[in-house]
């Protein structure tokens, strides 16, 4: 996985790494000498761009289910990663481009600590963005009366204008939803001219059921986070499949795939570049070689090897020439698979479909795992 990383980064020459969570298969029962262990080990795959900006969203399988969320295990595990709050949460800039990402575990349980921590940070986005849209304007005199500070504030920021939302488990959708898996570069349709509605009353996060059963947000928890953040556009995890899927609002939802053999025959990750002036969001969807594929390569040389190596025993004889042949195909045989393992995945312009342009500067998403 290691040498995909490095094909790829080195074609790409991304911006900032972005880990959709799950950074363990059984990070949250893990104890916290094993978890430094999977940290080391998850630095050593992303080698030598470590130095990369890169910032990772907290999965259910790093902080364990509803029944076992706890805030200080939270706590311990979002400090072992850049831009991370106690709740697991976090905000940050890129190239102009704001990113916002939360605790998803926490917003799909019941009423919990960590989960009025969440709704606090999504306060404290919609707040500040409030207060630059505000700035912006006043400096160019529209804002001149503080009598309508509330309708401003309430309409300042329009849908599709906010942060960069991630997420580890997708938003709600209605259930004959769609997903896109074919044409999947295009430009994010943008609405404007949305205000928020009735935000209060989205604030209780009701009816969440239960955990085992849910694989998105609550759908009052996904209406309450577009109404206050209005992100450009959404990015998940959690269900190891791509898709590319636009709310009813307009709001994009893009789900990266697994980065593992282990939850998936074709492992990839999601490759988004966003362009300066305007909200448009170019989206590609990057894969490795299918598993299957790459143990049928290995079966069908393990046999064409074997049987060269039978007919030239064969017609060569047991002698010192056979056994010196022997040994040639011996060392070939392992030269071989060295050489297959290292080059089995396809080149990453071959993987990618769809990019427009591979130029630097650009954004990397890893799906979880």
């Amino acid at each position: 996985m290691s040498k995909f990383f490095k094909k790829s980064f080195y074609y790409l020459k991304p911006d900032i790494l972005l880990v959709m969570g799950d950074v363990s298969a059984r990070g949250s029962t893990l104890t916290r000498g094993k978890w430094v262990s999977v940290l080391h080990q998850f630095h050593r795959v992303l080698g030598p761009f470590i130095e990369l900006p890169f910032h990772v969203v907290l999965g259910d399988r790093d902080v364990g289910g509803c029944s076992g969320l706890d805030a200080n295990s939270v706590y311990w595990i979002a400090r072992s990663f850049p831009g991370l709050d106690s709740s697991g949460c976090g905000a940050f800039d890129i190239d102009n481009v704001s990113f916002v990402s939360l605790n998803a575990v926490a917003l799909l349980c019941g009423n919990n600590k960590l989960r009025f921590s969440v709704e606090k940070a999504v306060e404290m986005e919609r707040i500040g963005s409030w207060m630059e849209t505000e700035k912006e304007m006043d400096d160019y005199g529209e804002f001149t009366k503080m009598s309508d500070a509330f309708g401003r504030r309430e309409n300042a920021v329009s849908s599709g204008l906010g942060p960069v939302l991630l997420l580890h488990f997708p938003l709600h959708r209605a259930a004959n939803g769609g997903c896109k898996e074919r044409n999947i570069v295009r430009k994010a349709h943008v609405p404007l001219g949305q205000g928020l509605n009735a935000l209060e009353s989205s604030r209780g996060f009701t009816g969440a059921g239960s955990y085992d059963l849910l694989h998105t947000i609550p759908p009052n928890a996904t209406e309450y986070i577009f109404q206050a953040l209005k992100p450009r556009i959404v990015f998940s995890a959690h269900t190891h499949e791509f898709c590319d899927h636009t709310h009813s609002d307009g709001t994009r939802e893009i789900t990266v795939p697994a980065m593992t053999w282990k939850a998936r025959d074709d492992p990839g990750f999601v490759f988004a570049t966003f362009r300066s002036g305007g909200n448009a969001v170019s989206v590609s969807y990057c894969s490795l070689a299918r598993e299957s594929h790459v143990l049928i390569a290995y079966t069908l040389i393990l046999l064409l090897l074997l049987v060269s190596c039978l007919w030239l025993v064969h017609t060569t004889g047991s002698g010192y020439h056979g056994a010196l042949f022997n040994m040639v195909l011996c060392q070939l045989f392992t030269l071989s698979l060295h050489a297959l393992e290292s080059n089995q995945h396809l080149s990453t312009s071959e993987l990618c479909s769809g990019i427009d342009s591979l130029k630097p500067g650009n954004f990397v998403d890893v799906g979880d795992e």
